[in-house]
Order: C-alpha cells, then sequence, then structure tokens
C-alpha cells in the first residue's frame, strides 16, 4: 500500500477548501437573490377609510436606498420609514425610476408634513428632504399623486397595523 505524497494531500486539501469556498459563496448569493416574502407589512389607515399597505424600512440598507432601483411601486402601496429617534430625519429619491409623495409624521402619527410628485434624483448629489422644521419619526413615501387623490392633510391622525 503506497503512502499518499505531500503534493497529493496538498492538493486534496486545496480541492476541499475551493469546495467549502463555492459553497459559501453560493449559500450567501442565494441569500441575496432571493425574493423575500417575510418582510414586515403595516397596513396605514387614513381617516377616510383608505388603506396603504406600506413595506418597512428596518434595516440599514432600506433606510440607505429605500425605493430605489424598483421599476414601479404598486397602487395603494409605499416604504414606510420608521427613524431611530424624533427628529430632523431626511430620505432622498436617489436612484429612484419614478416619483412618489411623501408624508412625515411625528410621534403621535399625526401628518406634520407634506411634499407631492418628488422628482427621482439621477445627479451625484441629491437633495435630502425632510419636514423642517417639525420633528418626525416616521415617513411614508408612496405613488405620485396618492397625497392629492386621496385628500391627504396635515393633521390626520394614522392607525398602524402590522399584516401577519
Amino acid at each position: 500500500m503506497a503512502i499518499p505524497s505531500v503534493s497529493d494531500r496538498e492538493q486534496k486539501r486545496k480541492r476541499i477548501i475551493t469546495l467549502v469556498l463555492m459553497a459559501i459563496f453560493l449559500m450567501s448569493a442565494s441569500f441575496f437573490l432571493i425574493d423575500r416574502k417575510d418582510e414586515t407589512i403595516i397596513v396605514v389607515s387614513f381617516p377616510n377609510g383608505r388603506t396603504l399597505e406600506t413595506e418597512v424600512a428596518d434595516t440599514p440598507e432600506k433606510l440607505l436606498f429605500g425605493l430605489a432601483f424598483r421599476e414601479t411601486l404598486p397602487a395603494n402601496s409605499g416604504m414606510l420609514y420608521i427613524f431611530e429617534s424624533t427628529g430632523q430625519n431626511h430620505i432622498w429619491t436617489r436612484g429612484y425610476r419614478f416619483p412618489v409623495d411623501m408624508i412625515w409624521i411625528d410621534e403621535s402619527h399625526h401628518i406634520v408634513g407634506l411634499k407631492e410628485h418628488v422628482a427621482p434624483c439621477v445627479e451625484d448629489v441629491c437633495p435630502q428632504y425632510s419636514s423642517a422644521p417639525d420633528a418626525v419619526r416616521y415617513a411614508i413615501q408612496t405613488e405620485a399623486g396618492f397625497i392629492e387623490r386621496e385628500g391627504v392633510t396635515v393633521g390626520l391622525e394614522l392607525k398602524y397595523t402590522l399584516r401577519m
């Protein structure tokens, strides 16, 4: 019986390491490429009875990118930003492919600011939008025209329901 040479053992070790690295790469790539259906959805209810299904920006990536790189935004849907603290929080439209309406909400769930038909930004430096001078805890981005169509005004109180 022949004893494996050092070069045979080294080649086998390299093959095992390569296979392990490929498996790790494939698992991490699939994590980023899969369509996650387990996203947190909060249904926002307006006083007129209209509801808006909002995806929650609950990760650093979603807080940074928001609706960027998406082709469309389904009707009666949006993105709900929940900021770490109440204050002058900002969002932008860098990388967006469609205009949005922005609704600024304070800690007591009352609308304190509105911005309609905010255009996508394709420049290197994009404007940041806020509810100045009011402090906010939440913001909603939804399809452009929603504010006007639904008669959304400053002062309305919103209700949030977690969709299970």
